[in-house]
Parts: structure tokens; sequence; C-alpha cells
């Protein structure tokens, strides 16, 4: 089960056929209550001071993950335009905002460093979007990325794309990522999906830019924006347990979270919910794109 399993949660993806880049669109029901949490040193955002506590806008229309480093922003254009079109956005008295925070990986590296995404290519994630499983892999924002770069670069993995989901009595916490890190990755469990050690000796030997792990965790539970970033703050921990290391000052590590349907769910148990999704969703995106499958 991945993402698309909280109802209403559609994701689309637009891949470059051979840049090696891409990009992808978590596309929300409404209402929502979005929040954030950005522990990398060296992200690239747009929209995201807007879910920080006490702003008051707190539903979003979709979300964007993408390649293409700081250029890939501008995917989020042509996402906002498609929203405008179907009619969706915030409400202002001009007509409505269509508001689309974002995050990008740096992947410029793997391929073409010019087949960046743009518009027109977050048009064509949006219209992409299904309700279907999500697909896992070098697919969509995931397409370009890499792990274990900080032991040198004969250490280099395939990251990817990867999704799961948890089911707590019938309260649903999913979890979708785009696996970019400098360091190497880790199941729950402590087994090394990659090759490198549990307790790594930080001595980078490696390529230090370019990386960023991004996630996006969504519930059909009703929680407030503070009970909604506490999934978001769990996500950032599971990136610590299974990226060794993570929130480097090379990684531009974020997490969002998304309150988005009326159940009734403890705050505590869909934040593990939370931990756990994101980890399996980590270790379906490496051995994904390690296989090719």
């Amino acid at each position: 089960m991945t993402l698309t399993s909280v109802e209403g949660v559609t994701v689309g993806h637009w891949t470059h056929p051979t840049g090696i880049t891409g990009c992808t669109v978590v596309v929300l029901p409404e209402p929502n209550v979005a929040a954030v949490e950005i522990r990398g040193a060296a992200p690239g955002t747009r929209e995201t001071a807007l879910l920080e506590p006490g702003m008051r806008v707190e539903t979003i229309q979709a979300l964007l993950l993408t390649g293409g480093s700081a250029f890939g922003l501008g995917a989020a254009d042509g996402v906002m335009q498609e929203l405008l079109a179907d009619g969706r956005g915030h409400p202002t008295p001009l007509g409505p905002v269509p508001i689309v925070p974002a995050a990008v990986i740096f992947d410029m590296a793997a391929g073409d460093a010019d087949a960046r995404p743009g518009p027109a290519q977050g048009s064509l994630a949006y219209r992409a979007a299904t309700a279907d499983p999500v697909e896992n892999g070098p697919v969509g924002a995931g397409a370009g990325a890499t792990v274990a770069k900080w032991r040198g670069f004969e250490h280099i993995r395939p990251g990817g794309l990867g999704s799961a989901s948890v089911d707590l009595d019938g309260v649903t916490v999913a979890a979708l990522v785009v696996v970019n890190s400098l360091g190497d990755v880790f199941t729950l469990e402590g087994e090394s999906l990659t090759g490198g050690h549990v307790a790594p000796d930080f001595n980078p030997a490696g390529m230090m830019a370019g990386n960023t792990t991004l996630v996006v965790v969504a519930t059909d539970a009703a929680l407030d924006r503070p009970s909604t970033r506490r999934l978001a703050i769990r996500a950032q921990d599971a990136l610590a347990a299974c990226l060794r290391p993570a929130h480097t000052r090379y990684d531009g590590d974020a997490a969002f979270a998304v309150s988005c349907g009326n159940r009734p769910g403890d705050v505590d148990r869909l934040s593990e919910a939370a931990f756990v999704s994101t980890a399996r969703a980590i270790e379906s995106a490496i051995r994904r794109g390690t296989s090719g499958e």
C-alpha cells in the first residue's frame, strides 16, 4: 500500500526520457491541514513558510517534489496553472490562488544538467495524477536520486522514490519519499542496503554536494497543525534512523505532513505510524532502485 491509500490523495510523475530527472505531484483533497519540518542545512523550497505554526492559511492544494535543484521549483508554476484551470486554490476577492509548496533535490550530476523540470513538466505530472498505487523506484522526482555519496564515488548507489502505508484500525498513515541522501541507507531493523557501517566515522571522501531526502506523510485522521507537525517530525526521525548520516550540512532534508480526513486518531499512535511508513518507504525506494523493477 502507498500514499494513495489515503482517500482523495492522487500522485503523478513526469520522468525525463533521457535526462535522468523528473518531478512528482501529490494532489490533495480539501479541506486539509499541512505542516513541514526541515532539518537539512541545504534545502531548496517554495511556500514552506506558509506551513509554519501560526500562519493563516492551513489548506493547500498540492505538493511538488522535483529534481533540477532550485531550477526545478519552476515546475510548481505549471501545477498552479492546472489547479487554477480546475477552479482550485485559496479563495481571494480576485479569485482562487493555488497553494503548492515545493521542495527539490539536487540531481543535476546524474544526467543532463539542462534537462530540469519546468512549468510544462509540472503540468504533465499533475495531469498524470492517479489514485493507483504509487510507482516506486527511479521515477518522477526520484529518477536521478543517488545515495551513499559521502564514502566516495565508487560507493554511490541509485536512490529513488518509495511509498508505504500503515493501517491503524481503519485510520491510514502513509508516506512517500525521494531518497537522494549523502549517507548510506539502512532498513528500520538495521540492515545495510548500500554497504555502509551502522556507526559511520564521518570522514567524507566523496561528493558532498547534491543531496536531500524529501518526505510527504498523509493521513485520513483529523488533526490540527501542531499535531500534524508531529507526524513530520517523526518522519524526520525515520530519516535519522535509516540514513547514516542524515540532516547534514550537505542535505536539504524536508518532510511535509498533511491531515486530509475526518477520522478520529491518537496523535501519538499516528506519529509512530508516520515513523514506520517513512522508514518502509525509504527501504522500498532503495530496493526498487537497485533491482531496476
